[in-house]
């Protein structure tokens, strides 16, 4: 289905769409000379904003690290992923994966970018109202329904620890690949026994999966 039906946007300027899902790899191999990742920058910073006052609004008596520990699960990696998914934006997707050998980090990396980027182009093109109200029915009924897009392990373990008396450290074991693409290898130590290791796309992302290795091993997750 054509972009715009799908969505019911009338256009003012399809260059913005044109860009928002043209992948730094198809620019390059097709000499165009623009990607989607201005507009990624731009969606990203009007995701958060209004994710916050959504929140803000319905939880009065929230503090402020509790709302931004709850915006965090909305706007997460995992949560940009299943909303494109969702949204079925891979389909206008212009990426050259065979010519420039994406791994597949990358390309769950990119799902999620196009979310933002094309976010962009709806504020640019449309204006902060109707991005809202496509904001509205993507991400805020996740909210009211309190779905949990990414947990987090670290504070729970942290807690733990603090309960029982226990230092906790995390301590980089390894780092690979080239710099767009790295994966790190995360260890976690308790009263100096290491308790797990994680791997990720950066050094947060291998300490959660390192404190729910830990979790695990501790018997305090299944």
């Amino acid at each position: 289905m054509n972009l715009y039906e799908r969505f019911d946007i009338e256009p003012k300027n399809e260059d913005y769409y044109k860009m928002a899902f043209m992948h730094g790899s198809y620019a390059t191999v097709h000499d165009i000379k623009y990607d989607y990742e201005r507009l990624e920058f731009l969606g990203d910073s009007i995701l958060n904003m209004l994710v916050s006052e959504y929140l803000y609004k319905k939880y009065p008596k929230y503090g402020e690290g509790k709302l931004t520990k709850l915006r965090a699960n909305y706007v997460c990696q995992s949560a940009l992923i299943y909303y494109s998914h969702e949204l079925g934006l891979k389909d206008y997707l212009k990426v050259s994966v065979d010519e420039m050998n994406l791994t597949d980090n990358e390309v769950l990396s990119i799902t999620s970018d196009i979310f933002e980027s094309f976010l962009g182009a709806l504020f640019l093109d449309q204006g902060l109202a109707f991005t809202k109200r496509f904001i509205a029915k993507i991400i805020f009924r996740h909210i009211d329904e309190e779905k949990v897009f990414f947990h987090d392990y670290k504070s729970e373990i942290k807690e733990f620890c603090d309960a029982h008396e226990t230092k906790i450290r995390y301590e980089l074991l390894e780092e690979h690949g080239v710099p767009h693409d790295k994966t790190f290898v995360m260890a976690i130590y308790l009263d100096d026994e290491k308790m797990g290791t994680g791997m990720g796309k950066n050094k947060k992302e291998a300490e959660q999966e390192a404190a729910k290795k830990a979790m695990k091993n501790l018997q305090l997750i299944r």
